[in-house]
C-alpha cells in the first residue's frame, strides 16, 4: 500500500533527541499504514543508525507495523541536502518535514490530512517553543523560528509541488533561511501556502551556552544569499531591525576610528570616538539585559553586547562579498 504521507527527518548526531521524535511519530492517531518515516542521517553517525534500529525493533514488537527507512548520507552536506534526499526517496504523495529535536503531537498528521483533502498544495503548521526551567534569554534568531510564516520543522508539501520548485536550495548548508527560500520559490511559482494551526509540533529548547548568540551570527551570511535570489520578497517579508544594524556599524566604525586615532597620536579624536563607542555599547548592553535588570549574567551580557557588533558586521560583509550582492 502506498502511504499518503512520507515524514522526512534530517538529523545530525542527535540520537537521543531523534528517539524522542520517532516515539512521538509512533503515537500519531493517523493509521500507521498511511504514513512512512524516512530518517536521513547527515554525516552518517553510528549512534543515529543504532537509534533508528532500536526504534524499528520496538515498533515491530508492538504488533502495529510502521515503515521506517534509514538513509545514511556519508558526507555532511547540511539540512537542505538531507531533506532533498529524503523527499526524493519518498513514496507518499504528501511530504511532511520535521526535525530531530521536535515532537509532533498525536494529531499532527491527521490535522494536515484534512487540509490536503480540502485541496492544499503546501501547508505549514504551528511550532511551539518550550523552555523548561531556563533562565537564559532566548536568542532572537531562535525566537523568529516560532513566529516565522513558513517553518520547515513543521510543514507539508505535495511531492509534485516540491518537484516544481526543485526542493530546498542546497547552498544553504546550515540551518538558516532555507525554509524562507523554499517559501519564496512556492510564491514565485504561484503555489498557495495554507495555514494549518491544528498541526502542532513542540520544539523543546535546549539549554545553550551563553555565547550561542555570538556563534549564531555566522548564519547572517545567508541573508545575502536569500536577498540575491529573491530581492523583492526579501524586502517585503524579511523583518530587519535597521536601527540595530546601524548601531552595529556605528559601534564598529567608532572603535576603528578610536584605535586609528590612538596610533596616529590624535588624542582628542580618539577620546571622542571612544566615547561614542562606549555610549553605543552601553545601550546595547541595556537592550540585552533580561527585564532591564542587573542579573547574574551581567558579565556575559556585557561581553556579548561588545562583541556582537563586530561579528554581525563581519558576517554581513562576508555574505555580501561571497554572494556578490549589496543588500540592506
Amino acid at each position: 500500500m502506498i502511504p499518503q504521507f512520507s515524514v522526512v527527518i534530517s538529523t545530525y548526531q542527535h540520537p537521543a533527541l531523534l528517539l524522542k521524535c520517532l516515539d512521538a511519530l509512533g503515537r500519531q492517531r493517523l493509521p500507521r499504514n498511511q504514513f512512512e518515516v524516512i530518517v536521513v542521517d547527515d554525516g552518517h553517525s553510528s549512534g543515529t543508525a543504532t537509534a533508528v534500529s532500536l526504534f524499528t525493533r520496538q515498533i515491530a514488537q508492538s504488533g502495529r507495523p510502521l515503515e521506517v527507512r534509514y538513509l545514511p548520507q556519508p558526507t555532511q552536506l547540511g539540512f537542505a541536502a538531507a531533506r532533498n534526499r529524503g523527499w526524493k526517496a519518498a513514496r507518499g504523495q504528501i511530504i511532511a518535514f520535521t526535525d530531530d529535536d521536535c515532537l509532533p503531537q498525536p494529531d499532527w498528521l491527521s490535522a494536515a490530512l484534512v487540509s490536503f483533502e480540502r485541496g492544499a498544495q503546501v501547508a505549514t503548521g504551528q511550532l511551539r517553543l518550550t523552555v523548561p526551567g531556563s533562565t537564559t534569554p532566548l536568542d532572537p534568531k531562535a525566537l523568529c523560528v516560532e513566529t516565522g510564516e513558513f517553518i520547515s520543522a513543521n510543514c507539508f508539501c505535495r511531492k509534485s509541488a516540491l518537484e516544481r520548485v526543485g526542493g530546498f536550495e542546497e547552498a544553504y548548508d546550515s540551518a538558516w533561511r532555507q525554509d524562507r527560500d523554499l517559501q519564496f520559490n512556492f510564491i514565485q511559482k504561484g503555489i498557495p501556502i495554507s495555514q494549518c494551526p491544528e498541526a502542532v509540533v513542540i520544539h523543546p529548547m535546549q539549554e545553550m551556552p551563553w555565547f550561542t548568540p555570538l556563534a549564531n551570527e555566522r548564519k547572517s551570511r545567508y541573508d545575502a544569499l536569500l536577498y540575491k535570489r529573491h530581492p523583492s520578497l526579501f524586502r517585503q517579508r524579511i523583518e530587519t531591525n535597521r536601527s540595530l544594524i546601524v548601531e552595529y556599524y556605528a559601534a564598529v566604525l567608532a572603535s576603528t576610528i578610536a584605535f586609528m586615532s590612538l596610533l596616529s597620536g590624535n588624542t582628542i579624536a580618539a577620546v571622542i570616538a571612544f566615547g561614542i563607542w562606549a555610549t553605543l555599547s552601553t545601550n546595547l548592553v541595556w537592550q540585552r539585559l533580561p527585564n532591564r535588570s542587573i542579573t547574574a549574567q551581567l558579565p556575559q551580557t556585557i561581553l556579548t553586547a561588545i562583541t556582537l557588533p563586530f561579528l554581525a558586521v563581519y558576517w554581513r560583509l562576508y555574505g555580501a562579498i561571497k554572494y556578490k550582492v549589496l543588500y540592506w
